[in-house]
């Protein structure tokens, strides 16, 4: 490597550090994209993963209410103490929101947590589906094949960087490229500028990542630019911006030089194409209310939304036909105090998805609401049984799907049994899926523009599964 002066030298090793978490727009990676016939596409879809970060309880999320299940729930819910997770009964004052299905599950009658007033709504509205039991497979297995451990299972259950990782990519942690990025990397080519196709409003993720599409990271005010361009460092932004641009004759400075540039020239293409938040903009979420408190304040998976609102406002400028985007909610891994600490959670959760509904329905004037599908997803769901103030790790869960093209109100796939000792409890109850991750994002996927002849390609094990499309989208 040639000699480099000591003071670029020093730049250039801190580079990094000067671009504070703008780690993704510096990982750039404009290489065309294929499925060429795609480009004909004049219409927008953006789909928008909101991952609960560290296990919800689905069982305090969706619940079944018909006796036999509410009495089971009662039983091994109700620990007594001060802090049980046993929630309010149905019909009571502050109770579980009782939902009505389209299509009947014999005998079963289904209810939501009572901070979910919102979400209900949604539901009710047809905006809104449940899809069951989700979670982590690569084939089918029953039971009797998890005992026996003669079926291939996702490896290292029950643990969270490797059940978030797996959920977001197929593999555990490591991985380096998610389904969401396939996605982009197949839809891509709709986009004229590729740059935009994969966003990030919580950090670096995995989802995101894709074989050629590389993940564009956000914050609340947009792109992060690089310290420093921009007013005085070392002799001021035109000495930092002369070291930039010089790349010398090294093969590797060149290349450092060219994603630097990129970095900086799409964070300036964003942030002039996307709308203001607040007025003449996109508006500020409303106040959000913890209902254990009483106190007002922001909401910040709400501002996520925002901040995913207005880049989807500035679309047209962007070239973007197709964008997958990926905002979280922590917190969720709630071993202790999980009646409080839920509560709040789920308040979050439905305060979130009716502001951005109410703000997609009315985005520059026109209703955006079936063109974006929001989806949740989680590390895992959590047992059935308690510890006594709270639940531990579990499998399966069940998930929402809310915008304008879902088959709203309704919930897809077998509800289970409540309770434990049944065919899909693999221990404390905790639930053996009956619906892969696979599943529910290829039907996703199917909606988004990803062909059926494509779908491996994004899901590797969807051939091990018979149904590929589970219905809760419409057709594209």
């Amino acid at each position: 490597m040639q000699n480099i002066p000591f003071s670029r030298r020093r730049f250039l090793g801190s580079m990094l550090s000067l671009a504070g978490t703008t780690a993704a727009p510096f990982a750039m990676n404009l290489a065309a994209m294929g499925n060429a016939a795609a480009q004909s596409a004049d219409d927008y879809k953006a789909m928008v993963c909101l991952f609960m970060a560290g296990g919800n309880d689905a069982f305090n999320t969706v619940l079944a209410t018909d006796p036999p299940s509410w009495n089971e729930y009662a039983r091994l819910r109700n620990t007594g103490g001060a802090d049980s997770i046993h929630l309010p009964g149905v019909g009571e004052a502050g109770g579980v929101l009782p939902i009505v299905p389209a299509t009947a599950q014999t005998g079963r009658a289904f209810a939501l947590h009572p901070q979910l007033a919102p979400l209900k709504d949604l539901f009710d509205n047809g905006r809104a589906a449940i899809v069951a039991n989700v979670g982590t497979l690569i084939q089918p297995a029953t039971l009797a094949q998890y005992k026996a451990g003669s079926v291939a299972l996702p490896p290292k259950l029950f643990s969270h960087n490797d059940q978030q990782s797996t959920w977001q990519s197929g593999s555990p942690e490591g991985a380096s490229v998610g389904w969401g990025g396939r996605v982009a990397d197949v839809a891509g080519s709709f986009n004229t500028n590729a740059m935009f196709t994969a966003i990030s409003a919580a950090g670096n993720t995995v989802f995101l990542s894709g074989r050629q599409v590389r993940q564009f990271q956000v914050g609340q005010a947009g792109a992060v630019p690089i310290r420093g361009l921009s007013g005085s460092l070392y002799g001021g932004a035109g000495a930092l911006q002369a070291i930039i641009n010089d790349a010398g004759s090294d093969l590797i400075e060149q290349e450092h030089v060219a994603v630097v540039q990129r970095a900086i020239s799409s964070q300036s293409v964003l942030s002039g194409a996307m709308l203001a938040a607040g007025a003449g903009g996109v508006p500020n979420p409303p106040p959000y209310v913890n209902p254990n408190t009483g106190v007002s304040g922001v909401n910040p998976l709400a501002v996520q939304l925002q901040t995913v609102a207005r880049i989807i406002g500035g679309r047209g400028a962007l070239g973007a036909k197709r964008q997958v985007f990926y905002v979280t909610l922590g917190s969720f891994d709630t071993h202790d105090r999980q009646k409080v600490l839920h509560a709040d959670l789920m308040a979050r959760l439905a305060h979130a998805l009716a502001y951005f509904d109410t703000t997609l329905a009315a985005l520059q004037g026109a209703d955006l609401r079936r063109q974006v599908t929001t989806f949740t997803a989680s590390d895992f769901g959590r047992t059935f049984s308690s510890n006594g103030d709270g639940t531990d790790h579990g499998w399966g869960a069940h998930h929402f799907v809310v915008g304008g093209a879902v088959k709203g109100r309704d919930i897809y796939g077998a509800f289970p049994v409540t309770g434990v000792g049944h065919e899909l409890d693999v221990g404390s109850g905790a639930l053996l899926p009956t619906t892969s991750v696979d599943q529910y994002g290829a039907t996703l996927a199917k909606w988004f523009g990803v062909a059926d002849s494509q779908l491996a390609e994004v899901f590797p094990n969807i051939g091990n599964f018979s149904r590929r499309d589970l219905g809760f989208m419409t057709a594209a």
